[in-house]
């Protein structure tokens, strides 16, 4: 049985937004504007897993494809 290490992959997911955020540098309150709230935003980045529905809303904010904001972030999180 394969076992996946979530919490690994969710907490690469908030750096990396993290990341897409303060290089566009934007503050996390300006994310409400988005439609987040800052408390939400802020679980986010430090890593709390996330729905799809979000996942979607994060690359609409930013332009980019789901599969861009994932490239890579899944390595290493596969256990046997």
């Amino acid at each position: 049985m394969v076992r996946v290490d979530q919490q690994k992959f969710f907490h690469r997911l908030g750096v990396r937004v993290r990341e897409l955020r303060t290089e566009r540098g934007h503050s996390q309150e300006d994310m409400i504007s988005y439609g987040f709230s800052a408390r939400h935003w802020q679980q986010i980045e430090t890593g709390r897993s996330i729905t799809v529905s979000t996942l979607l809303r994060i690359c609409a904010v930013f332009g980019i494809s789901v599969e861009r904001l994932v490239r890579g972030l899944d390595r290493g999180i596969y256990k046997n």
